[in-house]
């Protein structure tokens, strides 16, 4: 079930969620960090990240899903984003070279046939960025941040996820490594590197960029042998030479 819009600006709005952009949105430029002259395409609640992309990019949209509703982005420009069914993008087939999303796979209970949607939109050779809640980590235990509402994931169910709408995972990160507090904001940066040169599994989020594949894989059957008809012996009269 999707949050409401407000609460999700109102999220970002707060300390903590300021602490959420500036840190999460490390990850997200450090998997794409050269958009030039592409369009970027960002799905869920993605405008806290999206506009690192705008002077960059050759077109940077953002699509909430309809039952999240829409707030005006950006705030003093003419306005990229738009309200749409997260699996009926209103986008040409193969118009976009980049997909972020944000606070939608989690949240959406359609999340393979919007995987599929966001598959038909990616150009051959396009690259998605998913950011998903970690099953293991803080942050999907509290409500008190959007990452806490919604479905979390373990690597293997995400891999399991993308896989099937033909979806390659090519690289990992993660982020949020300190709990969702004001007491840790001052150390915030501090618990990021430890986490990241530790490799520990308790992050708030999980960063997956996956390629999209452009042939469906198809299971090899061997070929049946043909049947051979079965000879049965014939009886030949006594004294009656057979052939």
């Amino acid at each position: 079930m999707f949050l409401d819009v407000v609460d999700l600006r109102n999220f970002y709005a707060q300390p903590v969620g300021i602490m959420t952009r500036r840190l999460l949105g490390r990850a997200i430029r450090a998997r794409f960090d050269n958009v030039t002259g592409m369009r970027v395409l960002g799905l869920g609640y993605p405008t806290p990240y999206l506009g690192v992309f705008r002077e960059e990019a050759e077109r940077c949209l953002a699509v909430m899903p309809a039952a999240q509703g829409v707030v005006r982005w950006p705030s003093a420009a003419p306005t990229l984003a738009t309200l749409a069914d997260e699996t009926l993008l209103p986008f040409p087939t193969s118009s976009m070279d980049r997909v972020v999303i944000v606070h939608a796979l989690e949240m959406t209970p359609n999340a393979a046939e919007m995987l599929r949607e966001v598959w038909r939109v990616l150009a051959p050779g396009g690259r998605l960025l998913a950011v998903v809640p970690n099953r293991r980590g803080v942050w999907a235990r509290l409500d008190t941040t959007p990452f806490g509402n919604g479905r979390p994931f373990s690597r293997g169910q995400v891999v399991s996820l993308l896989r099937e709408a033909l979806f390659t995972p090519v690289g990992w990160d993660e982020a949020l490594y300190a709990p969702p507090s004001r007491w840790f904001l001052n150390t915030a940066v501090a618990w990021e590197r430890i986490g990241a040169r530790l490799s520990l599994p308790f992050s708030g989020v999980l960063v997956v960029e996956a390629t999209k594949q452009l042939y469906r894989p198809v299971a090899v059957r061997r070929p049946s042998r043909i049947a051979e008809p079965a000879l049965e012996p014939v009886l030949v009269p006594g004294g009656v030479p057979a052939g």
